[in-house]
C-alpha cells in the first residue's frame, strides 16, 4: 500500500509540473494536485514510521 501512496504523489507531481509549465490555463486545480502530492507524501512517511 506504501509504494502506491508514492506511485500517486509521483503522478500528482508530475502533472502539477506539467500543468504549471505547459498548461498555465488550468490555475487552482494545478495547486491541488500538488496538495494532494503532499498529502499522500506526508501519510506515506507517517504509516513508515
Amino acid at each position: 500500500m506504501r509504494s502506491l501512496l508514492y506511485i500517486v504523489a509521483v503522478i500528482l507531481v508530475i502533472g502539477w509540473a506539467l500543468g504549471v509549465f505547459a498548461f498555465h490555463v488550468a490555475g487552482g486545480i494545478i495547486h491541488v494536485l500538488l496538495v494532494i502530492a503532499v498529502i499522500s507524501l506526508i501519510l506515506g512517511l507517517i504509516r513508515r514510521a
